[in-house]
């Protein structure tokens, strides 16, 4: 203790007050610096095709909710100019901007690129990083500013890296309470999520 922090130990247990102050300062200079994080391993998990699609769609209807303004604009001219015609088009113009974004994440679970999402993972989380784990040597770290935004569902966590990109953590592949709590705090620390 004499070599690393410069003082003898006795001399602060005296109470010296400029040594007890420079003490203080390299032990906050420590903590500071010194980052201890728990690390949070889960079981094995697949994402399941059909809740991919389910997920990413709900995701993007979310986020583009101003699409619906358009469809009921479409409608508005039958007020002046009755016809049926208007709202075939207004649900002519929405079915197709479904079939737009199912047809694409149809896709990502076809494509050879897309398979990666639908492997059977487990997952190490701490605060610094999500490292995504195929065996026990293998795995492919994620930085937590890669993560656009996330959701907290009844029983689940999302993670969205992109709009196609997403990582499903259901609260039964954590071995404890603890942790998904834990998971939850980093979420609300880092600004993802506002509430659990």
């Amino acid at each position: 203790m004499t070599a690393f922090f410069g003082q003898d130990p006795a001399g602060y247990q005296e109470g010296k007050g400029a040594s007890e102050a420079v003490f203080h300062k390299r032990i906050l200079f420590l903590h500071r610096f010194t980052r201890i994080s728990m690390l949070v391993r889960t079981k094995n998990y697949r994402l399941e095709k059909k809740l991919y699609k389910s997920i990413a769609l709900k995701s993007v209807l979310r986020q583009q909710w101003w699409v619906a303004l358009i469809v009921v604009a479409l409608c508005l001219p039958a007020i002046w100019l009755p016809s049926i015609w208007w709202f075939i088009v207004a649900l002519l113009g929405a079915g197709l901007y479904l079939l737009f974004w199912w047809i694409q994440f149809y896709g990502v679970t076809q494509l050879d690129q897309g398979k990666m999402l639908f492997e059977r993972y487990s997952y190490e989380i701490t605060s610094q990083q999500i490292v995504m784990k195929v065996s026990a040597r293998e795995g492919m770290p994620i930085k937590w500013d890669q993560i656009k935004r996330a959701q907290a569902g009844k029983d689940f966590y999302v993670l969205f890296l992109s709009k196609a990109q997403l990582i499903h953590l259901p609260f039964r592949i954590f071995n404890s309470d603890n942790e998904r709590k834990f998971v939850g705090n980093i979420l609300k620390t880092k600004g993802l999520i506002k509430q659990l």
